[in-house]
């Protein structure tokens, strides 16, 4: 039983969550990269909806650093040594998790707004109002996330600062359980609700406007696509991850020796970890379909990129 508990987590680790973060991280940092360049440097003129996916795709690209070193030290059969980094890079892994849905839910209710308001004039399709939402949103995943320092602090203490346990293993005056399930409730149950909510809207609003204009239905049947997808997305990968993660956290802490459950949760709640954490792989195909001309303008860049480079001198072609 000892060696069932303590191997397969050692194992899960090393050959389980350390490829698949590294994966994750080649794959969805340049993604992401390029899209926070390509809003840099090819798109002119912001609209709301821009304003939203960069400040995904920034959080993304922070977040996946940390899935780097997550990477890197598990390969390696070591854990994180520096509290200040043990920290840093739990609390920023939290922050991207709901940041990430809670930015969906905007872009979702800004397709829906736009179908309705094509011109723009409704108050949460301007660029301020888009600001304003984009600032409130990050103070209250910071302010939800925040307790979860003082219970990283006091976990570290108890083991001496030598130790940087996962949120389900934490230990503290707070009680974590409780913490964990007002988190779940109004970090994912919420937003993935108002998800919902948005796609169900704009499913009515196209059917109301089938019959009056024809054309219109084809037009705005992508922003329907987008939302439902997202909301699919974030249902199929952060379900199991909040599941198993009250799970391990309300599953009574006996020892491996008395009870081999205990192991299996764990390594259940493991194999979840790398599928939540998939979203900011997949975040930046939403950005070439949901943002306005984005996909184009950052097409024809690269095209003169290349072009340029290509292109042969006057010595050759003569």
């Amino acid at each position: 039983m000892v060696w069932n508990c303590t191997a397969l987590h050692r194992i899960l680790d090393r050959n389980y969550l350390s490829p698949a973060y590294g994966l994750e991280f080649a794959v969805g940092f340049p993604a992401n990269l390029v899209v926070v360049l390509g809003y840099i440097f090819c798109l002119p003129k912001w609209q709301s909806c821009n304003i939203y996916l960069f400040n995904l795709a920034v959080s993304d690209m922070i977040f996946l650093c940390t899935l780097l070193r997550l990477s890197c030290l598990y390969a390696n059969d070591e854990s994180e040594t520096n509290p200040v980094a043990c920290i840093l890079n739990r609390y920023v892994l939290h922050v991207n998790l709901y940041s990430s849905i809670l930015f969906m839910v905007w872009l979702s209710m800004d397709r829906f707004l736009l179908i309705k308001h094509p011109t723009r004039r409704h108050l949460l399709l301007q660029r301020r109002t888009a600001l304003v939402i984009t600032g409130l949103s990050w103070l209250v995943v910071n302010v939800e996330v925040l307790p979860m320092i003082s219970l990283m602090v006091q976990d570290l203490q108890s083991w001496n600062w030598s130790r940087c346990n996962d949120f389900a293993s934490l230990h503290g005056h707070i009680n974590t359980f409780d913490y964990s399930l007002g988190l779940t409730f109004t970090g994912y149950i919420l937003p993935l609700l108002g998800l919902c909510y948005f796609s169900h809207q704009i499913k009515r609003l196209l059917q109301a406007q089938e019959r009056a204009v024809q054309r219109r239905k084809a037009l705005y049947a992508r922003p329907l696509r987008v939302a439902t997808s997202a909301a699919a997305m974030f249902f199929i990968m952060y379900t199991p991850y909040h599941v198993m993660r009250n799970v391990r956290i309300a599953f009574p802490q006996s020892s491996c020796s008395q009870q081999l459950c205990q192991a299996c949760v764990e390594a259940a709640y493991t194999v979840t970890r790398p599928l939540a954490f998939l979203h900011s792989v997949i975040n930046p195909v939403f950005y070439f379909f949901m943002g306005d001309k984005f996909r184009e303008l950052l097409l024809s860049k690269i095209r003169k990129l290349f072009g340029k480079k290509g292109q042969p001198t006057s010595s050759e072609n003569l």
